[in-house]
């Protein structure tokens, strides 16, 4: 049996039984079928037994509740999406553009206050968040932020601080200038996703654990999809797909996604007195302005969280076990925060681990319902997912009982994404792509000139 506890730090602390449910057995019926049991797939089947506690839901899952990147990411639950406000108002107009970015400080708003409700202990914290720049090279990314949240109408949201007041938050080497906002929050993942496992089960939804999907199938003459799993087909008039990166495995959704490893490293607690040198009492979360990528956040027990992209795209998209360890990426990680934090002088690492994001082609989230074949689904999320499936399960619920709202007008619904190139044109892409952000990020550093935007890589980071 696989020992769970050690897949990260927030299974290991969330403080719940980790035994795997028993698995579905044999051919069964529901009214909804959902396929995944982390927050998208969970947060659904609460919003759906809340709309209508009559329908008969049913979770399957190949491993357990918050296996996936719902049990392992950096802990943010912040708002904003990967795809830009800019794209998107290219994409569908300047009104679906703000009415999207504000749906996403709803959700962050959404999951504390849901968490009350259901009597999820999830560490809600919301101390904001602080985008720094590491120098002045950085200092034009943090105003090109600024000015589109101003010119979508949110820039009261939004400040740029330096020198006393910076350092007042948070003490980071080389940090000149840093965007702040109070819109974020920091959540323990894993008391998140297990404790909603619990409030759904509570709410009479069935969950199945070490039940794994070989094959979805649209509406039969019976008017039924089907999960098709290693224990038995799961039908009903609804299949919700929420597996994220793990859909990339299926036959037929194989190109709609590729699994992205984004991965973390996290130190021991740190003393009282390297607190005091840091600053960041606020538990804002923190990042800078790479175009790699990375994140930071301060765990309730003192420890930091340092999470980054790097970890290589492997050929034909395969999602391993042994991927989410990565040598050469973690221990760049633990010198980065050596770097951000010297005070902390030889801190020792806890913990080391990853895991596979969904990344689709045109890097645009999709909330989809198709009532002809029973198939809905929410992913794409890249790294933003805490909130963003919170939003999801409402988005889906609302689709799928048929309610007309704000939240089925927002211009993720019903989008679908190009499909990613087949091999090996999409292996040598993607690899171009990590290897020169990755030089880009390091020839910035190293020059101290901000980036041009003219590059190919850059025309990538911000497609």
């Amino acid at each position: 049996m696989r020992d769970h506890a050690a897949t990260s730090f927030w299974l290991q602390t969330a403080n719940d039984d980790l035994t795997p449910r028993p698995p579905l057995d044999g051919t069964t019926d529901t009214d909804v079928a959902i396929l995944g049991a982390g927050l998208t797939g969970l947060w659904t089947a609460y919003y759906l037994k809340r709309a209508d506690p009559s329908l008969q839901i049913t979770v399957v899952e190949r491993e357990i509740a918050g296996f996936g990147a719902s049990g392992r990411n950096g802990a943010w639950c912040a708002p904003d999406l990967n795809i830009t406000m800019s794209r998107l108002e290219r994409l569908h107009g300047m009104d679906a553009a703000r009415r999207m970015q504000q749906a996403t400080y709803d959700a962050v708003d959404e999951v504390g206050r849901a968490c009350a409700e259901a009597g999820i202990d999830a560490g809600f914290h919301k101390g904001g968040e602080i985008i720094l720049s590491r120098g002045p090279q950085g200092e034009p990314s943090l105003q090109g932020a600024i000015e589109e949240y101003q010119r979508f109408g949110f820039g009261d949201r939004y400040r740029i601080i330096g020198g006393s007041e910076l350092a007042m938050r948070v003490r980071v080497a080389g940090a000149t200038r840093a965007l702040v906002s109070d819109d974020a929050a920091v959540v323990h993942p894993g008391r998140l996703v297990r404790g909603l496992a619990r409030a759904v089960e509570r709410l009479g939804v069935r969950i199945h654990e070490r039940t794994a999907v070989a094959e979805v199938r649209p509406k039969d003459a019976s008017g039924r999809a089907t999960l098709v799993t290693d224990r038995g087909d799961l039908r009903a008039p609804v299949v919700v797909l929420a597996g994220e990166a793990y859909l990339s495995q299926l036959p037929g959704l194989h190109r709609q996604l590729i699994p992205l490893y984004s991965l973390i490293v996290l130190t021991e607690p740190v003393t009282d007195a390297q607190w005091a040198e840091i600053g960041w009492a606020g538990r804002e979360v923190l990042a800078s302005t790479r175009l790699s990528v990375d994140y930071l956040s301060r765990t309730e027990d003192g420890r930091i969280l340092f999470g980054g992209r790097g970890a290589p795209y492997r050929w034909g998209s395969p999602i391993r076990d042994e991927y989410d360890h990565h040598g050469p990426t973690h221990e760049r990680l633990r010198g980065f925060v050596r770097a951000w934090f010297p005070s902390l002088g030889d801190i020792g690492f806890s913990h080391a681990w990853g895991g596979p994001l969904g990344m689709p082609r045109d890097w645009h989230p999709t909330m989809a319902f198709d009532p002809g074949t029973g198939i809905a689904t929410s992913r794409g999320y890249i790294g933003h997912g805490v909130s963003t499936t919170n939003l999801g399960g409402r988005v889906l619920t609302d689709l799928v009982t048929g309610a007309r709202s704000p939240l089925t007008e927002l211009p993720l619904v019903n989008h679908r994404s190009p499909d990613w190139e087949p091999e090996p044109f999409r292996w040598i892409g993607v690899r171009y792509s990590q290897w020169a952000l990755g030089r880009l990020d390091d020839e910035i550093a190293r020059t101290g000139k901000p980036p041009t935007g003219r590059t190919l890589a850059e025309r990538i980071a911000n497609h």
